[in-house]
C-alpha cells in the first residue's frame, strides 16, 4: 500500500510531509510501536491515495478521518493533530480537584477513551443563548457551527463542509452507540479493527479536494481526544468526504445534497445541522435483537431484557461464616465505659483527653480528664435535677436528647455526651439544625429537649419575639445550653449511678438511607463497651498514646475512637475540624509530627489534600505513626489514594505497614479492620476483577480487559469476638457462594440493636438469620446487615466493593456509584469539575433504572470543555461499565446540596433532580441509547377488506358508528324559509316589517353602547355601500370583495352591501398596526388568493395599508381599489341584486388552520340559510331574544353568529369585540349580567382570559354586582377537542356568582362545514367519558373508570345540529367503522361548504373533501363531506329529542396534527398537557415531529437558570406516559409558541420558524 505513495510524497502538503517526519522520529526513538506507526501512517496518507475499487463503502466511511491541523511547528503539529493517540496527562497541579485521582483507572480511562480516538465531538451540541448563563466567557459559547465564509459563498458550502467534519466525528459515535445498544461485552471498537489498508480519496484528483475544502476560520467541532484542543482562532483545513459518506446515496451525486433532509427538503439552517447530526447518530439498529414479549392486557408489549447467555454465573460453593479472633479478657477492662471515664478523671486528672484547634490549625484548649468528669458530673446534675420542678422532672433516665454542637467544638461535644451518659439519658448527636430529615429523625426518637452551645444559640433563627424558630418538620424543642457557667455544681453526696453496661440504649447514631430518611441506629450500653474493646485489640491501643482524628467526632469512627475508645484507653485525641482541613489541608500531617501521634484517623479526601498542600511544607515525619486508619477504605479509590500517599511520604517516615484501611457502616459498626503491620512483612495483596463479573454479582479476575478492571484493596480481618457472613443483596438472606458479591453481614456484641422506632425495618436489617439454598435457616445466630457489599477473599481477609445506598440495578445488571463517580473523575476533569464534586444516582424511569450523573462545573470552565467532557465521560463509563447514562448534568460551582461536612448529599440532589431544582448550567440526556425497553413499534396489520370489517362488526354486535341531529324535513318553520330563499330577502323583508327593530348592539372596553343597527339602518347603510361598489369599484356581480374592518357593526354592512351589489364579500381580520410586518403578509395572502377586485375598510386602516411601514413589509403598490366606506354618499341602489339559484356563491370563508394552510371555502346562499336555520332551530332564537357574542367575527361559526344569525331570525346580538377585554376584563360577565342574557357565545382565548385574570376576583365579581344565574348556555366556539380542564375550571370558578354547572357546551366546526354541533337549549345535557389513551393510539376506544392510569376525560362536543349527518370512517380505507374505533369524522349537510376557493381550481382534493362516498355499506350513495377531524361516536344512556337514545359524538383531534411515531397514533395535546404539568415554570407547550424525531418546544415562564431543569423532566414523563423518546427540547420565552385568534397553537408555524432558526430559544438539548 505504502509504495505508490512513496514517489508521491513529494506532492504532498507541507504539514503533512513534516508530520510523516515527526511518526518516523517516534519509531525510531521507540515512542511507537510499528502497528501504531503504520496505523498513522496509513492515517496521515490516506487522503491522498487513489481509492481502490471494491471496498466496502461502510469500511471507507468507518476509516476516514480528518487532516491534521496545519500549525507552526512539527513538534506542536504532532500533539495537536487529532492522530496523536499519546494522553497528556495533566501533571497534578495545585487544584484539589485530583481527590479522587485513581491512577490505575485514569489509565483503563484513558486507554478505553483511545479505542474511540480520532472522535471529533460525537454528539451535537446543545444551542444555549448566550445570556443564560454567564458562567463562561461570550466566545467559548459559540457554537461549533457558525463560520466566517464570506457571506456570497452562500451558507450551502459551509454547511456542507460543516456537516463533513460532523460526518466524520460521529463515524467513531457510531461504534460505542452501537456497541452499548447491543450490550455486548466486548469493548473493541469497530475502529480499532478495521483493515487499514484502504486509500481514501475521491476519484477525482488532489486538487478536487482543495477545491472544496476551503480553509476557513471556523470554529471545528472539540477534539474529543487530545488534550490540547483546537482553538476556533487556528484555521483548520476540512477535506470534504467523498460522496460515498451518505448511506445509500449515489456515488456520481452532487455534494450540496449531502445536506439534504429525509424529506427531500435542501437545508441551510443551524438548527436542521444539528438534527442532521442527531439522527444520523440515532440511525443504527437499536435495539437487542427481539426475543420474548410479556403481552399486557391490551397488546402493550414492553420488551423483557432476555439474560445474556454468556453472562457469568457463580460457581463456588455456599460460604461458610468466618469468625475473627476471640475478644482478648484484660483483667483492667472496666465494666462499663462511664466507669473508665470515672477512674481516670478521678486518678489520672491532669492527663490530656482531648485538644481542640483554632481555625488556623493551632492548639487552643486541652481538655484534662478532670476536668472531662468534673464537668460531665455538672451536666448531669443539671439535666436531672435543675431543669423542672422536684416533682416534675423535664429529663428522666432513658429520655431521647438531641446533641447539637458545632463541628469546631469538640470538648463541649465530649462533655455533653459523657454528661448524658452519666445521667442516663440517651445522648442523639445530629448535625447542624434544619433540615426537615432530621425532623423526623427526632419525631421518631421523641425528642424534646435540645443541648448545644451558648454561640450555636445565638446563630439560630429566632422569630420577632426572641423565640427560635420552628424548623420545618421539627418537633417543639426545649434548648439547654451546657457552657459551665450555666450548669450547678453537684452537691458533695450526690453520685452518678454507674451499673454495668447492659442492653439498654446508650447513645442513638443517625444515618441516612439511599432515599433520603434518616433513621436512628439505637447502640446499647454493652455493644459501646465491646465495640471499644475490639478496637482497642485490633489497634493495639496503649494508655496514654496521642491519636490525631480529621473525621466528624459526633458519629462512625470519629466517635468511636475519638470520643469513646478514647476515654477506654486514656488517649489523648487532637481533633482537627473539617473548617481547619479546607484552608490549612496539611494540618493533620503538621499535629501528627507535633504531637509524635501514634495513630491517625482520615478519608482519602484528607490523604488528598495532604498531597496537593505537600509542597508548602518540606520538614514532616511521620515515622511516629503506627496507624494511619483510612476510614473509606471501601471505596474504589482508597487504594490508588493510598498508594500515591504512601509513594510521597514515604520518604517523611511513613512505614508501608502503618496504612490501615477498614469498613464501617452505622449498623454493624466496625466491620474490618487492617491490624498494623509487622515491619518488612509482606504487603496485603490486591483484587483486580472485572467490572462485567461484578455488575452480574460474580467475582472474576480481571484478564480479558484491562480497562474495565476495579482494582480493590483488603479492608483486613473481621474484628474481633465477631462473626461474618455474606448474602444475597435482595430477596431471602441467602448465603452467597464463595465467587458471588453479596451484602456483608456480621454478628457481634458490638453492634447496633435496632432503628429506634422503627420495628419493621428494624427486623429486616438488625436480626437476619442466613439460609442456605434451601431456604433453610443456618444456625440461630442473629447477624446484621451492614449496607456494604463485598466478599471474603483468600485468608479469610474481608473486601469490600460498594454500598448497598450507591447500587444502581439497571436492566438486571449491578453497578456501583461510587465506581461510576471514580471513572468520571477519571476523564481528565481538571478543566471542568470543581474540586471532583461528582453525585450519581439511579432514577426509576419507564420500568427500569436510569442512571444520572450530576457534577459541578468549576466556575472557570467554557462550554466547550465541559461539552467535551461530557461526551467522554458517556464513552468512558459505557466503554468500562458497559452501561448507558440517561443524564448527565453540570451545575455551577457549589450549588449541589452538601451535607454537613461538605460532601454532596445525594437523595437531596436527587429529589432536587426530579423536582426540577437543581438549575443545571449544561446537560446532555441520552435516553435513544439507554432505554431499551420500549414496546415494539406497532405493524399496521394488511388491510382487511371492509366488507369483513362490516360483518365482522355486525357478528360482534356493534354498532356502525354513525349519528344525526333532529330530521330538517320534519321541522316547518314559518313561511320565512318558503318566502324568502336568500339572506338579503329576509333583510328587505325586515326593514319593511320591523323597521325600527334594533338587530346589532356593539359595546366597548368601558361597557357602554357605541353603535346600534336597526333592520332600517342595516339595510339603507348596505344599500348605500352597495353603490359606491358599483359607482366607485365599477365591480360586476361575482367579483371577490375584501372587507377589512375591526370586530363592529361596520363589518355587518359592508357584508350585506356586498351582498346587495351582488359581489362576494371576504371577510379579512385587519392588520396589527405594532406588528405590520407578522400580520399583513397574511392579509396580502388572502387579497392574492382570493383574486378580490376591491378592499372596502375604514380611513385609518387604508392609511395603514399605504403607510410607509406597510411597504417595508409587502408591496403596496399591488392592493387592488381601496375604498373607505367612513363617509358614504347618500344614494339609492338602482336594484338590489338577486342570485339566480341559491347554490349560487353567497361569500368566502378563508381560515388558517393550526397546520398553518390558509384556506378559502365557499359558501352557496343555499348553505347559508341552511345553516341560519339549524342555528335557530337549535337555540331557539327568534325576535324578542337578545344573545351576547365575544367572539373574533372574521371566520367559521364566529363570523355566521356575528354578521348572519340576527337578520335570519330577528334576535338582537350584543357585540363584544374580544380585544376589548384586554383593557376590561369585566366587560363579557358584566354585560352577560346586565342584559340578563341566556344564551352567550365565547371563544376559548376569552375564557382563558377570563378564568386567568378573574379567578381570584370572585368576591370582586359579586361586589359589582355580576349574576350570571340567568345564562341557560354559555357556548365555546371552537373546531378542536373540547378542552375539558378549561371549561371545568371556568364553570367551578364562576359558579359563585350564579354559573349553573350545566351552562358551558362546545360546538364543533371544520373547514367543510362550520357547524356540525352546537349545544342548544334543549336535549341532554353534554357527556363526558374517560378513555384509555393506550388504545386510542392504536386508533380504538375503550373506555375506563375515572382515575384510570392512562385514561384521558373526553366531552361531547354539543348536540349535532338539524339536518346534519355524521358517520365514523376508517380514514385509509373509506370504510364505516364501529362505535370502539377512532376514524374520521364525515359530514352530510344541506349546510356544507361547497368547496375549496383556490388559484387552480383543484378538483380532485374538491371531490375527495367534499363529495366522497363510503367504500361500501348502506350510506354508501350519501354524498359526505370529510371534516380532518378524528373521533367517535357512543350511544348514551340519555334520550334525545325524537325519543330514541341520544348518541354523542366525541372529537380527538385533527388528523393532520396527529404525529405517527412507532407505528402509533399520538395527539400533540396529550403529549403537551402532560409536559405542561411537569413543573411550575412551564407556561405553555407544543409539539411536532421533524423526520422522525419529537421536538418539544417550553415556554418557561420562570428565571432562565430553570431552563435546563425542564430538559430531563420533559424527557422522563413523554417517555412515562406517552413510551415516547423526546429528540429536541427547546425551551424558549413566553408568547414564543404562535396561537391563533380562536386560541389555538399553530404548531406548524412554530416547526418551520424552529428549523429557520428563527426562534431564539434559551436553550436547545438534542436528546442522544
Amino acid at each position: 500500500m505504502a509504495e505508490p505513495v512513496a514517489a508521491g510524497v513529494s506532492s504532498l502538503p507541507r504539514e503533512v510531509r513534516e508530520q510523516l517526519a515527526e511518526l518516523e522520529l517516534e519509531l525510531s526513538e521507540g515512542d511507537i510501536t510499528q502497528k501504531g506507526y503504520e496505523k498513522k501512517r496509513a492515517k496521515l496518507l490516506a487522503p491522498y491515495v487513489p481509492q481502490t475499487q471494491g471496498v466496502d463503502p461502510a469500511l471507507q466511511k468507518e476509516s476516514r478521518t480528518q487532516m491534521p491541523l496545519p500549525s507552526a511547528t512539527p513538534a506542536s503539529a504532532a500533539s495537536a493533530s487529532s492522530s496523536s493517540s499519546k494522553f497528556h496527562r495533566a501533571r497534578s497541579g495545585g487544584a484539589r480537584d485530583e481527590r479522587y485521582r485513581s491512577d490505575i483507572h485514569t489509565e483503563a480511562v484513558q486507554a478505553a477513551l483511545a479505542k474511540h480516538k480520532e472522535q471529533k465531538m460525537a454528539l451535537p451540541m446543545p444551542t444555549k443563548r448566550r445570556s443564560t448563563f454567564v458562567q463562561s466567557p461570550a466566545d467559548a459559547c459559540t457554537p461549533p457551527d457558525t463560520s466566517s465564509a464570506s457571506e456570497d459563498e452562500g451558507s450551502l458550502r459551509r454547511q456542507a463542509a460543516l456537516s463533513a467534519a460532523l460526518h466524520q466525528s460521529l463515524q467513531n459515535a457510531e461504534s460505542w452507540i452501537n456497541r452499548s445498544i447491543q450490550g455486548s461485552s466486548t469493548s473493541s471498537s469497530a475502529s480499532s479493527t478495521l483493515s487499514h489498508g484502504e486509500g481514501k480519496g475521491t476519484s477525482g484528483s488532489l486538487a478536487d479536494v482543495f477545491a472544496n475544502a476551503r480553509i476557513e476560520n471556523f470554529s471545528v467541532p472539540p477534539d474529543v481526544t487530545a488534550t490540547t484542543s483546537s482553538s476556533s482562532a487556528r484555521p483548520a483545513v476540512i477535506d470534504l468526504p467523498p460522496s460515498g459518506i451518505v448511506k445509500g446515496m449515489h456515488k456520481g451525486s452532487n455534494r450540496s445534497s449531502l445536506m439534504d433532509t429525509a424529506d427531500g427538503v435542501p437545508v441551510s439552517s443551524r438548527v436542521s445541522t444539528k438534527i442532521q447530526q442527531l439522527l444520523n447518530t440515532l440511525k443504527r439498529p437499536k435495539r437487542p435483537p427481539l426475543k420474548e414479549f410479556f403481552v399486557d392486557d391490551f397488546e402493550e408489549i414492553v420488551e423483557v431484557p432476555q439474560p445474556d447467555p454468556n453472562q457469568p454465573k457463580p460457581e463456588g460453593r455456599q460460604m461458610t461464616p468466618v469468625k475473627g479472633e476471640p475478644l482478648g479478657v484484660v483483667c483492667n477492662w472496666p465494666p462499663a465505659l462511664e466507669a473508665a471515664l470515672q477512674r481516670w478523671g478521678t486518678t489520672q486528672a491532669k492527663c490530656p483527653c482531648l485538644t481542640a484547634l483554632d481555625v488556623t490549625g493551632k492548639p487552643v484548649y486541652t481538655l484534662t480528664y478532670g476536668k472531662l468528669w468534673s464537668r460531665s458530673l455538672k451536666l448531669a446534675y443539671t439535666l436531672l435535677n435543675k431543669l423542672g420542678t422536684k416533682n416534675e422532672p423535664v429529663l428522666k433516665p432513658g429520655d431521647r436528647v438531641a446533641l447539637i454542637y458545632p463541628n469546631n467544638d469538640p470538648v463541649m461535644f465530649m462533655v455533653a455526651f459523657y454528661g448524658c451518659l452519666l445521667a442516663e439519658v440517651i445522648p442523639v448527636p445530629i448535625e447542624d439544625a434544619g433540615g426537615q430529615q432530621i425532623g423526623f429523625l427526632l419525631g421518631s426518637c421523641g425528642i424534646a429537649l435540645a443541648l448545644t452551645t451558648e454561640v450555636c444559640l445565638k446563630g439560630l433563627p429566632k422569630t420577632q419575639n426572641g423565640e427560635i424558630v420552628q424548623f420545618k418538620g421539627w418537633p417543639r424543642l426545649k434548648w439547654v445550653v451546657t457552657d459551665s457557667k450555666y450548669l450547678s455544681k453537684s452537691p458533695k453526696d450526690w453520685q452518678p449511678n454507674i451499673s454495668a453496661a447492659g442492653t439498654e440504649p446508650a447513645y442513638i447514631e443517625y444515618k441516612t438511607s439511599k432515599e433520603g430518611s434518616v433513621m436512628g441506629v439505637t447502640v446499647s450500653r454493652i455493644a459501646m463497651l465491646s465495640h471499644c474493646q475490639a478496637l482497642s485489640q485490633a489497634c493495639n491501643y496503649s494508655e496514654g498514646e496521642t491519636i490525631v482524628n480529621v473525621l466528624d467526632f459526633k458519629k462512625d469512627a470519629g466517635l468511636w475512637h475519638g470520643i469513646l475508645t478514647n476515654v477506654m484507653n486514656k488517649l489523648h485525641t487532637i481533633s482537627v475540624p473539617y473548617s481547619v482541613m479546607k484552608t490549612c489541608p496539611l494540618s493533620w500531617v503538621q499535629r501528627v509530627y507535633a504531637h509524635k501521634a501514634k495513630v491517625a484517623l482520615v478519608k482519602c479526601r484528607d490523604l488528598h489534600w495532604a498531597m496537593m498542600a505537600h509542597r508548602d511544607q518540606r520538614d514532616v515525619s511521620l515515622s511516629s505513626l503506627r496507624m494511619l486508619i483510612v476510614t473509606d477504605g471501601a471505596n474504589p479509590w482508597s487504594v490508588s489514594s493510598c498508594d500515591a500517599f504512601l509513594s510521597l511520604f514515604q520518604s517523611h517516615g511513613l512505614k508501608p505497614e502503618a496504612i490501615c484501611p477498614c469498613a464501617t457502616s452505622p449498623e454493624a459498626m466496625t466491620i474490618a479492620i487492617r491490624r498494623p503491620g509487622v515491619p518488612g512483612a509482606p504487603l496485603p495483596g490486591r483484587a483486580i476483577l472485572s467490572m462485567n463479573g461484578l455488575s452480574f454479582g460474580v467475582i472474576r479476575v480481571n484478564t480479558e480487559d484491562k480497562n474495565s478492571a476495579l482494582t480493590v484493596q483488603d479492608v483486613g480481618h473481621v474484628m474481633p469476638g465477631g462473626m461474618m457472613c455474606i448474602v444475597k443483596p435482595d430477596g431471602a438472606p441467602q448465603l452467597c457462594k464463595t465467587d458471588e458479591i453479596g451484602e456483608i453481614c456480621v454478628s457481634s456484641r458490638a453492634g447496633g440493636m435496632m432503628y429506634y422506632g422503627l420495628t419493621g425495618v428494624t427486623k429486616n436489617t438488625f436480626e437476619v438469620i442466613p439460609v442456605n439454598s434451601a431456604g433453610s435457616p443456618v444456625g440461630d445466630v442473629p447477624f446484621v446487615r451492614s449496607g456494604l457489599l463485598g466478599f471474603v477473599g483468600p485468608g479469610s481477609l474481608v473486601f469490600v466493593v460498594g454500598k448497598m445506598d450507591g447500587l444502581l440495578t439497571v436492566s438486571g445488571r449491578r453497578h456501583n456509584a461510587d465506581d461510576i463517580v471514580a471513572t468520571g473523575l477519571a476523564v481528565e476533569s481538571i478543566k471542568t469539575v470543581y474540586r471532583g464534586r461528582i453525585a450519581v444516582f439511579s432514577v426509576s424511569i419507564f420500568y427500569d433504572e436510569r442512571i444520572v450523573v450530576v457534577a459541578e462545573q468549576r466556575p472557570d470552565a467554557s462550554e466547550e470543555d465541559s461539552f467535551q467532557w461530557m461526551s467522554r465521560v458517556l464513552q468512558a463509563i459505557d466503554s468500562i461499565h458497559q452501561v448507558g447514562v440517561y443524564c448527565l448534568a453540570l451545575v455551577p460551582a457549589n450549588t449541589l446540596p452538601k451535607t454537613p461536612l461538605g460532601g454532596i448529599h445525594i437523595s437531596q440532589t436527587k429529589q432536587h433532580f426530579l423536582e426540577g431544582s437543581l438549575h443545571p448550567c449544561n446537560i446532555l440526556m441520552c435516553p435513544h441509547t439507554c432505554v431499551t425497553n420500549l414496546p415494539k413499534p406497532r405493524q399496521k396489520q394488511p388491510g382487511v377488506g371492509p366488507a369483513s370489517v362490516m360483518v365482522g362488526n355486525l357478528v360482534a354486535g356493534k354498532r356502525i358508528a354513525q349519528a344525526s341531529g333532529r330530521d330538517l324535513g320534519q321541522i316547518e318553520d314559518n313561511d320565512l324559509v318558503k318566502k324568502h330563499q336568500f339572506l338579503t330577502e329576509v333583510l328587505q323583508w325586515r326593514a319593511q316589517t320591523t323597521p325600527d327593530h334594533p338587530l346589532f348592539l356593539l359595546l366597548n372596553a368601558k361597557g357602554t353602547t357605541v353603535c346600534t343597527a336597526t333592520c332600517l339602518q342595516l339595510h339603507k347603510k348596505a344599500e348605500r355601500i352597495a353603490s359606491v361598489l358599483c359607482d366607485k369599484g365599477h365591480l360586476n356581480a361575482g367579483d371577490n370583495v375584501v372587507l377589512l374592518y375591526p370586530p363592529g357593526i361596520e363589518l355587518i354592512t359592508a357584508f350585506y352591501g356586498c351582498l346587495y351589489a351582488g359581489c362576494i364579500p371576504v371577510t379579512v381580520r385587519p392588520p396589527h398596526a405594532q406588528s405590520l410586518t407578522a400580520t399583513l403578509p397574511t392579509v396580502r395572502m388572502i387579497v392574492e388568493v382570493s383574486k378580490a377586485a376591491c378592499i372596502l375598510t375604514t380611513q385609518t386602516l387604508m392609511r395603514l395599508l399605504k403607510s410607509r411601514e406597510a411597504a417595508a413589509a409587502v408591496d403596496v403598490k399591488t392592493w387592488p381599489t381601496i375604498i373607505d366606506t367612513d363617509d358614504l354618499p347618500r344614494k339609492r341602489l338602482s336594484q338590489i341584486y338577486k342570485p339566480p339559484t341559491p347554490e349560487m356563491l353567497a361569500y368566502l370563508d378563508f381560515s388558517v388552520s393550526t397546520t398553518g394552510m390558509l384556506t378559502g371555502v365557499k359558501m352557496s346562499h343555499a348553505a347559508v340559510s341552511g345553516l341560519c336555520r339549524a342555528i335557530k332551530l337549535q337555540c331557539e332564537l327568534y325576535s324578542s331574544r337578545q344573545i351576547a357574542i365575544c367572539l373574533d367575527p372574521y371566520c367559521g361559526l364566529g363570523f355566521v353568529l356575528w354578521c348572519l344569525c340576527s337578520v335570519y331570525s330577528g334576535h338582537q346580538s350584543i357585540l363584544i369585540p374580544p380585544m376589548e377585554l384586554e383593557s376590561n376584563l369585566f366587560l363579557w360577565l358584566s354585560t352577560v349580567s346586565q342584559y340578563k342574557i341566556r344564551d352567550t357565545f365565547c371563544s376559548y382565548s376569552v375564557m382563558e382570559l377570563c378564568t386567568k385574570g378573574l379567578g381570584n376576583q370572585v368576591e370582586m365579581l359579586k361586589a359589582r354586582g355580576i349574576n350570571l344565574s340567568c345564562v341557560r348556555t354559555c357556548v365555546v366556539v371552537a373546531e378542536e377537542r373540547p378542552r375539558v380542564s378549561l371549561t371545568h375550571s371556568f364553570s367551578k370558578l364562576f359558579k359563585d356568582i350564579g354559573l349553573s354547572s350545566r351552562a358551558v357546551s362546545t360546538t364543533f366546526g371544520s373547514r367543510v362545514n362550520v357547524a356540525i354541533c352546537l349545544q342548544g337549549t334543549s336535549g341532554p345535557d353534554p357527556t363526558t367519558v374517560y378513555v384509555d389513551l393506550k388504545s386510542l393510539r392504536h386508533d380504538r376506544v375503550r373506555l375506563v373508570e375515572r382515575g384510570a392510569p392512562q385514561s384521558l376525560l373526553l366531552s361531547e362536543s354539543g348536540k349535532i345540529l338539524p339536518g346534519v349527518k355524521v358517520v365514523i370512517v376508517n380514514p385509509e380505507t373509506k370504510g364505516p367503522l364501529g362505535d370502539s374505533h377512532l376514524g374520521e369524522i364525515w359530514v352530510n349537510s344541506p349546510h356544507t361548504a361547497s368547496g375549496y376557493y383556490t388559484i387552480y381550481d383543484n378538483e380532485t382534493l374538491q371531490a375527495d373533501h367534499f363529495n366522497t362516498r363510503l367504500s361500501f355499506g348502506d350510506a354508501a350513495q350519501t354524498l359526505w363531506a370529510r371534516t380532518g377531524y378524528l373521533g367517535f361516536v357512543r350511544r348514551t344512556e340519555l334520550t334525545a329529542a325524537s325519543g330514541e337514545r341520544h348518541d354523542a359524538l366525541y372529537v380527538v383531534g385533527a388528523l393532520d396534527e396527529t404525529l405517527e411515531l412507532r407505528g402509533l397514533r399520538y395527539h400533540p395535546i396529550d403529549i403537551e398537557t402532560s409536559v405542561s404539568r411537569t413543573h411550575r415554570s412551564i407556561a405553555e407547550c407544543a409539539v411536532f415531529t421533524w423526520t422522525n424525531l419529537l421536538v418539544v418546544v417550553v415556554e418557561l415562564c420562570g428565571c432562565e437558570q430553570e431552563a435546563l431543569d425542564l430538559v430531563p423532566l420533559v424527557t422522563n414523563v413523554v417517555l412515562e406516559e406517552h413510551y415516547l423518546i423526546v429528540g429536541v427540547v427547546v425551551v424558549v420565552d413566553p408568547g414564543v409558541i404562535p396561537i391563533n385568534s380562536r386560541g389555538e397553537k399553530q404548531r406548524m408555524h412554530l416547526r418551520d420558524s424552529f428549523l429557520a432558526d428563527q426562534l431564539d430559544p434559551i436553550y436547545v438539548a438534542y436528546n442522544m
